[in-house]
């Protein structure tokens, strides 16, 4: 392989490398509060497309070197040929199990059908861990805001609409209330202790 080949094709792996990296940044803010749902749901694969980048730019570092013996060439091939292969079933594996979670319950505002409570078991196993979120909007321009993440161990009960435009959590020793503004953001909840209750 001539050198001008091999820079050319060093550049191209770490061209991909970046694309790969700047895919997953909208996604990952899109995670955040506010973040937009469609865009978090398609690019926030931190394993799939951080993994596929680190790949490429490992494979271009090695690129870089020239094997001139035959055996130098298969002994590369030989050390990178299972990397890859290891790196692109985890990738898949993650795209595939990673996804959104199971819906567990979903209710639209009483008061307005563009505000929906949204609650869905994010757990990777059989005990739930509980997301709530409020989604606003629809489409492409539909935002979500998380009121919490709650496993079995905080005794997580229900979320529902009290009434128009506010939302309350059930805990098992306390009950948080939210208040949606009209621009969807939610304010600081209310926190009330839950009384015992007798055996």
């Amino acid at each position: 392989m001539t050198a001008t080949r091999r820079r050319r094709i060093v550049w191209c792996l770490r061209g991909a490398a970046l694309a790969a990296f700047l895919v997953y940044l909208p996604g990952y803010f899109s995670s955040r509060q506010g973040g937009l749902v469609e865009v978090e749901r398609w690019l926030n694969h931190p394993v799939l497309l951080l993994g596929t980048a680190v790949a490429l730019a490992v494979a271009s570092a090695v690129a870089q070197f020239e094997f001139r013996t035959r055996w130098a060439q298969i002994g590369c091939a030989a050390v990178l040929s299972p990397l890859l292969v290891i790196g692109a079933a985890v990738g898949g594996l993650a795209w595939f199990f990673g996804g959104d979670g199971r819906l567990v319950d979903r209710k639209p505002d009483p008061s307005r059908a563009d505000h929906v409570l949204s609650v869905t078991d994010i757990a990777f196993s059989i005990d739930p861990v509980y997301r709530v979120e409020l989604l606003t909007g629809s489409g492409w321009s539909a935002r979500h805001w998380g009121l919490g993440t709650w496993d079995e161990d905080d005794g997580f009960v229900r979320a529902d609409w009290s009434g128009p435009g506010r939302i309350t959590v059930t805990l098992q020793k306390e009950v948080k209330v939210f208040t949606v503004e009209e621009d969807g953001t939610l304010g600081e909840p209310s926190v009330t202790p839950r009384p015992r209750q007798r055996p």
